[in-house]
């Protein structure tokens, strides 16, 4: 039996770091785990990144992808060794839909009214706008369930997402075709848990809901790794 590789994808306003809890069970469990860098300059760029990174790995993958690395694994699960998918507190497109498009089903949460923009040179002369929490703001709406300590730090180290990616559609939907699972954040104030739920309940996910913040990895580590091992378990051969 092959055991999968766990590829941890994060999104926006963090990094691979925010991983880290998750990353020891995995690793303590004995799988092969990457957690790369996402540029989070653009959605089909950032997919292309990760796909990127699939091919490098011999052998069968699980994609976990975390708010917008959700989008990111839809698109770059295509790749033929990848074998499951897994979201948490994640965005599952469809083909053909953007970020803006699903958030813009449901009301609001309180990340609304927190975002702060800010202009980055894009290249070629060309100005791009990049997204950020609010620092005050970010532990109570990402993290409120967090180690404040640990909060406080992520709160001034985020890694910003460019606001063309809310925009950009989605090229395909990989849990069309791969098995896939879904984990909610029953109490998230960054991404409305329904966002979350009609995304899985449309894929036909596995669902698990925790009573967690947007940063599940860091405030429930065991329960996330246990459905991450759970894919692979039922994708493994």
């Amino acid at each position: 039996m092959t055991a999968p590789t766990v590829v941890l994808v994060h999104g926006a306003f963090a990094d691979a770091a925010s991983f880290a809890p998750v990353v020891t069970e995995l690793l303590d469990a004995g799988l092969p785990v990457r957690a790369p860098a996402v540029p989070n300059r653009s959605l089909l760029g950032d997919a292309g990144y990760i796909a990127s990174v699939v091919r490098q790995i011999s052998g069968p993958v699980v994609l976990v992808g975390h708010s917008y690395g959700g989008a990111v694994i839809t698109v770059a699960g295509t790749e033929p060794n990848v074998v499951g998918l897994v979201y948490l507190a994640g965005y599952a497109l469809d083909e053909g839909e953007s970020l803006g498009e699903l958030q813009g089903r449901f009301p609001d949460s309180d990340l609304a009214t927190a975002l702060v923009y800010t202009p980055f040179p894009a290249g070629d002369g060309q100005e791009g706008t990049d997204v950020s929490v609010d620092v005050e703001r970010f532990p109570a709406i990402f993290a409120h369930d967090v180690d404040p300590a640990t909060a406080r730090v992520l709160a001034v180290s985020q890694r910003p997402l460019a606001g063309a990616a809310f925009g950009e559609k989605a090229t395909a939907a990989a849990w069309r075709t791969k098995p896939s699972w879904g984990i909610v954040a029953a109490a998230d104030h960054t991404i409305n848990p329904e966002v979350e739920r009609f995304g899985y309940s449309r894929a036909d996910m596995t669902v698990t809901e925790l009573d967690s913040s947007h940063l599940m990895m860091l405030s429930h580590p065991r329960e996330v790794a246990a459905v991450i091992r759970e894919a692979v378990d039922r994708t493994a051969g």
